[in-house]
């Protein structure tokens, strides 16, 4: 058994029977939360996606010349041969961040 468990245990064994059912109500409280833990759907990371240059733009706010004259600054920035994708997700980071 869990050391952080064991304390609940020893409660159990040992609390006057009138404070048993709010002890119970505790426990219960405790196994539930534990269980629509294990019940609920994990959350859906969005996929990323690669986005143009008009596209990120105007995420960012900012011209599609900025953009270009300013990629190699920005860690989203992605080459495909000679195209320039952004991350959505590393866009949505940044904009975070620069929000914070």
């Amino acid at each position: 058994m869990r050391k952080e468990l064991e304390a609940a245990l020893d409660l159990a064994k040992s609390l006057p029977a009138e404070e048993l059912p709010a002890f119970l109500g505790e426990v219960e409280r405790i196994r539930i939360t534990a269980l629509a833990r294990v019940v609920s759907p994990a959350a859906q990371t969005p996929a990323d996606s690669l986005l143009e240059v008009p596209e990120a733009a105007a995420r960012l706010s900012v011209s599609p010349d900025y953009l270009y004259r300013h990629s190699k600054k920005f860690p989203f920035t992605r080459r495909l041969g000679r195209a320039l994708r952004f991350s959505s997700s590393g866009i949505d980071t940044y904009l975070k961040r620069a929000r914070a």
